[in-house]
């Protein structure tokens, strides 16, 4: 990567361009495009091996994870019984903890080409989503309460003990834990479906990513902070460890979350919702000139000219890098012409989201043509129509 930067960045400069090129603006320009793009198309090939390799390796620290949790637990509950002694509480939550601990491993390495315990976690364009993480935290956190209380109620001696461990199951104790539990599954699966067909209809791109990160559980696909998804996934981790402590308190029986705290758990899940309906639009074309440099004389669109395509969306989030620009191409009648890269330091200014520039190839039969933008994500944009005179 590194090595293509500095290439970028000397291409930008004009080194290392050939002699018979250099004479010619747009014979120049499409040497060094050509010449990116194959590198790029290089290092975007190194980069989703390694990232299938890390993905492939990531299944055993995930594993570690779990089981470092498990002796954590035990840490904890050893420290805790110092003077109180050891309770059959204790007991059935380090082998609530065992059994979920087993069934996530047995899980893993059934997914272990897929990240392990984070496979469910992982969307379709290869990053962790947010909404499946927080349903996975809930759904975890509540059939571990419910372990507890199996292993208690199989060592409770008395029908008192009994009575009171079922009575902690009621309904209407636990109306907000089942209430925000729903909400946020329903969310996951609504999410899924709400991204998938707006894909499928154009209205949302969507870019593969090499691998999942972290990040991903706070950023939109491009990396930048998402109000969305930062706030679901704050409000549902206060909200996982409030229930958490509830359930270390009251062991006995499911936490009970209070309605005050639940509400405020299903606004953030609507807000998160809204986000995802609200986000993305399909690319559009607003206008198209003749590129026009400094000296020239206004003209008509010729054959050979350049042309500047305005609007909006051409570059999908998470497309910024080298060998996806280099996938863009824009339609001219029958000719698909692809968008050169023209390099500067730190970058890119052809193509941009906004501007794309082109030149009108000579196969472009004169009259009026529509022009059409094809991003990286496959979207096309709407036709314009254009004059390319003789």
């Amino acid at each position: 990567m590194a090595a293509f930067l500095a290439k970028r960045d000397e291409l930008a400069a004009g080194q290392g361009v050939p002699a018979a090129v250099v004479h010619s603006a747009g014979a120049s320009r499409q040497w060094v495009s050509d010449e990116l793009t194959q590198s790029a198309k290089a290092v975007a090939e190194r980069g989703r091996a390694e990232g299938a390799a890390w993905l492939a390796r990531l299944w055993r620290y995930t594993l570690g994870a779990v089981w470092a949790g498990v002796v954590a637990l035990l840490l904890v509950q050893a420290l805790t019984a110092v003077g109180s002694g050891w309770t059959d509480t204790r007991t059935a939550g380090l082998l609530a903890a065992l059994a979920m601990a087993f069934l996530l491993s047995g899980a893993a390495y059934l997914h272990r080409a897929r990240g392990g315990v984070l496979a469910p976690v992982i969307g379709e364009d290869n990053r962790l989503s947010t909404s499946r993480a927080v349903a996975a935290s809930w759904v975890l956190l509540v059939v571990f309460a419910v372990l507890v209380l199996a292993g208690e109620l199989a060592a409770a001696s008395g029908d008192g003990r009994r009575d009171a461990l079922i009575d902690g199951l009621q309904l209407d104790r636990v109306a907000g834990l089942v209430t925000v539990l729903a909400v946020v599954c329903a969310v996951a699966v609504l999410v899924r479906r709400v991204v998938g067909l707006r894909v499928l209809g154009q209205k949302l791109q969507k870019v593969r990513a090499d691998r999942p990160r972290a990040a991903d559980l706070l950023t939109d696909d491009s990396g930048r902070g998402h109000f969305a998804d930062v706030q679901y996934f704050l409000v549902s981790t206060a909200a996982v460890v409030f229930v958490a402590v509830r359930l270390a308190r009251r062991p006995e029986q499911l936490p009970d979350l209070p309605w005050g705290l639940a509400l405020l758990v299903l606004v953030s899940a609507a807000t998160y919702v809204a986000g995802k309906y609200s986000e993305g639009g399909r690319p559009v074309i607003l206008s198209v000139v003749r590129a026009r440099e400094a000296g020239d004389l206004d003209a008509p669109i010729r054959t050979g000219d350049d042309i500047e395509i305005r609007g909006a969306g051409f570059v999908p989030p998470g497309a910024q890098s080298a060998d996806r620009l280099a996938r863009m191409a824009v339609r001219i009648g029958a000719v698909h012409v692809h968008v050169p890269l023209v390099p500067v330091a730190g970058g890119f200014t052809n193509p941009s989201d906004t501007v794309l520039t082109v030149p009108v190839p000579v196969d472009v039969e004169p009259g009026r043509v529509d022009v059409q933008v094809i991003t990286a994500a496959g979207v096309e944009t709407n036709r314009c129509t254009i004059d390319v005179t003789d």
